[in-house]
């Protein structure tokens, strides 16, 4: 499995230089949230847009006593514990990053009685609602984005109990996928992959 590993660092021989084609998965958050983080989610959202979708993940790594380990992590939703298991979630995209263990996120798509999550496909007709919906927890202080490929679509902000419930309505005619973002103050907590919605 190939990881475009932090391609914005700026450190030496830090950047991804290499064909996107090349990745399995792209590291868009590595330890701390700065402009080589932000220019690693916009390049990847652009990815994302012109339809070529690579999966995210997020990962820390100590290169010195002073780095912490552990912030950001990668929340893989997969059927076990296993080896195989995880690195099927992780090519799936089914799979969120958050700032800490303290997060909780849950992120689905609905129509009917039909769900879809993280990473995966929802097959609707074109004028069908579909209904997102976003459950967060341990992120007091912050605001919640729904995006999809023409941006921020659904914001909320999350009291001061850290935790919130938000919903926000598409139709497959407008939208071809979406993907929740937690911010506070600009600098990311938690994102998710996307769902896709598919003819």
């Amino acid at each position: 499995m190939v990881t475009a590993a932090h391609p914005f660092a700026s450190c030496f021989g830090c950047t991804y230089e290499f064909a996107y084609e090349l990745a399995d998965l792209v590291e868009v958050w590595n330890r701390d949230w700065t402009y080589e983080e932000e220019a690693a989610v916009n390049h990847w959202d652009g990815l994302l847009r012109t339809g070529h979708w690579i999966p995210l993940i997020g990962n820390s790594d100590a290169h010195n006593p002073e780095h912490a380990v552990g912030s950001p992590q990668t929340v893989v939703l997969a059927d076990s514990l296993r080896r195989e298991a995880l690195l099927d979630g992780l090519r799936a995209g089914r799979s969120w990053l958050a700032e800490s263990s303290a997060v909780q996120l849950n992120f689905t798509a609905t129509e009917g009685h039909r769900t879809a999550g993280i990473g995966e496909r929802l097959a609707v007709d074109t004028g069908t609602p579909v209904t997102f919906e976003l459950t967060v927890s341990g992120v007091p202080g912050t605001t919640v984005r729904l995006l999809d490929q023409v941006g921020p679509e659904h914001t909320a902000e999350v009291s001061a109990t850290g935790s919130l419930t938000t919903r926000w309505t598409a139709y497959p005619r407008y939208t071809r996928w979406v993907r929740a973002e937690v911010r506070r103050a600009g600098r990311m907590v938690a994102m998710t992959n996307p769902i896709f919605l598919t003819k």
